[in-house]
């Protein structure tokens, strides 16, 4: 099988349709796109997501807590702690495990939450330290949204910019490679992209803006966010190519190693579905995050990609780009060797 997320099909054959509801709390079950638990607590729900980290080799506690809370701000919900799991593999150093806690703790300071708990060791087996984090959310009951609720005439609005959080993670992990190619300043530009990764904001600004549906863009892409988002509310979809942002950092890089930035990991980005995108850009903007609008939903069932005056299917992702470009990045790196 590739390396990342199970394809939609295996998904559902293999996990999905194992999963049998048993108790009326869980409002939000297991299903394609969707991220997060919620239970009905009364006049509130309570939102769980729960994320790995094994792509970033570095800060990968800061990753974790924000990936995971940005599955919880992806319904409209406010995070409110993370459970982290550390596996470290054998060789590592206590201070391995130290910088590492280190880095979630900044992670929770920035969010304003709380690590409440979880679970640490030493694994044999794993090459390098594996992150898993479980985020704790809150919201009003009637005040969230979810990622299959996008309706047929719904824009497609994604805030900032594609590939932000696989650019970071190149420009970090494969830096010395990267440097026979590119200025220094201009990947320290691309390393910062990772301060821009949270979408808790983003998901603020959605529900104040009238979103139908949100999906934060992690493995696959833009693109297969938004395949995952047609897919999980049974409609079609247009997108266009060329209306996705994309930073010249990113371009660039994507360039390198030969991958599609717009089916790298994006975290940082929030697909939003909305019938009003004119009134969530606005939000966007009183918080000074950029916002595009980058295609529709149907009632067709087609999913296409519109690249230029040619109309394609979108088809349903299949790995992440950032492990081709790390392959890419070893051999690269075994031929100056030789």
């Amino acid at each position: 099988m590739h390396v990342g997320k199970l394809p939609l099909d295996l998904l559902q054959k293999l996990v999905l349709k194992k999963v049998t509801p048993v108790r009326p709390e869980v409002l939000l079950r297991p299903a394609p796109g969707e991220d997060c638990a919620i239970l009905d607590f009364g006049e509130w729900v309570c939102v769980l997501s729960t994320d790995p980290i094994t792509g970033a080799e570095a800060d990968g506690g800061w990753y974790a807590v924000h990936v995971s809370c940005n599955d919880v701000a992806a319904t409209g919900a406010e995070p409110v702690g993370v459970m982290l799991t550390i596996l470290a593999p054998p060789d590592s150093e206590p201070d391995d495990l130290e910088q590492a806690m280190e880095s979630a703790v900044r992670a929770a300071s920035e969010l304003g939450i709380e690590i409440l708990g979880g679970h640490t060791e030493v694994t044999a087996g794993i090459p390098s330290m594996i992150f898993s984090c479980t985020a704790v959310g809150k919201a009003k009951k009637g005040r969230y949204v979810t990622a299959q609720g996008a309706r047929s005439g719904d824009s497609i609005v994604l805030s900032k910019a594609a590939g932000l959080e696989g650019t970071a993670i190149l420009a970090v992990d494969c830096h010395d490679l990267l440097l026979t190619a590119f200025p220094p300043e201009m990947l320290e530009r691309a390393r910062a992209f990772s301060r821009e990764i949270s979408v808790v904001k983003d998901g603020a600004c959605g529900i104040r803006g009238g979103v139908h549906a949100m999906h934060d863009v992690t493995e696959g892409g833009v693109l297969g966010g938004v395949y995952e988002m047609s897919y999980g509310a049974g409609l079609g979809v247009q997108v266009w190519a060329d209306r996705i942002p994309l930073r010249d950092e990113t371009v660039q890089i994507c360039r390198f190693f030969g991958i599609d930035p717009l089916r790298l990991i994006s975290s940082g980005s929030m697909l939003m579905a909305t019938p009003v995108p004119e009134q969530v850009l606005s939000e966007l903007a009183k918080e000074g995050i950029s916002g595009s609008v980058i295609g529709h939903f149907t009632d067709d069932g087609r999913r296409t990609l519109i690249e230029g005056s040619t109309e394609i299917p979108l088809l349903p992702p299949l790995g992440d780009e950032l492990w081709k470009a790390k392959e890419t990045a070893n051999r690269m790196q075994r031929a100056r060797r030789v």
